[in-house]
């Protein structure tokens, strides 16, 4: 299967060059999206010089629009029979790839999700990222009757088949719980696998804040009673 890795990117200077080098050398991705949500801190002017090489394309947004926006933009323009979205930082490892994709190649998933709470390797800080994390993973097994440990996961793969007629609308980190409970709704067939997870804080750049909590909040009620 073809697959498509979708890399939204903001102000990531100091690692765009680093993933999209991790993505390429899992020989995997078919095609390497990277979209710029109006970077400002040089990221564009290394994108000048990723684009067209091998498996890579470049797309622009003129002005920041939030990673929901630019992850929307990569799914318009991905080509591949499997999506997969990468953060541009190096809090997820692309050698995860293998068992995100297993699922889907053994016919088993429609959707897999990379959960950070399952039992893989992580960096020990930001106890209060996680309880919210948990808050709202907890919030959407109630609303929407599954089992899921990681909502929030920035590691999400799925068939195009899934999202070819979905309607999405998310502009910031609202993505995830639109896109968790579309899926929900839709009775795709969703797996979990554990995956290493590296953090950062605040200091080396972590941009989610607490008020994009309470997005999801809304977010999550809202698709649960509105198609």
């Amino acid at each position: 299967m073809k697959l498509s890795v979708i890399i939204p990117v903001y102000n990531e200077v100091k690692t765009i060059e680093e993933i999209v080098r991790r993505v390429q050398i899992t020989g995997l991705a078919d095609e390497i999206l990277i979209i710029d949500d109006g970077s400002s801190d040089g990221t564009r002017d290394l994108l000048a010089h990723l684009d067209g090489q091998a498996t890579v394309r470049v797309a622009l947004h003129e002005k920041n629009r939030g990673k929901g926006a630019a992850v929307r933009t990569g799914i318009a323009a991905a080509t591949g029979e499997v999506l997969l979205i990468q953060d541009a930082d190096l809090e997820y490892d692309p050698r995860e790839y293998p068992n995100l994709l297993q699922p889907i190649v053994e016919g088993l998933a429609d959707v897999v999700y990379g959960s950070r709470f399952l039992g893989g390797p992580h960096r020990a800080i930001l106890f209060w990222n996680m309880v919210a994390n948990k808050l709202l993973t907890l919030m959407t097994n109630i609303l929407y009757n599954t089992i899921l440990t990681d909502m929030e996961t920035g590691y999400k793969v799925f068939k195009r088949e899934v999202v070819i007629d979905m309607p999405l609308h998310a502009r910031r980190f609202d993505f995830e719980p639109e896109f968790t409970a579309k899926v929900l709704k839709r009775k795709c067939r969703i797996y979990e696998v554990p995956i290493a997870f590296h953090p950062r804080d605040y200091s080396e750049g972590k941009k989610i804040k607490i008020m994009d909590a309470f997005e999801a909040v809304w977010t999550l009620i809202k698709y649960r009673f509105v198609d």
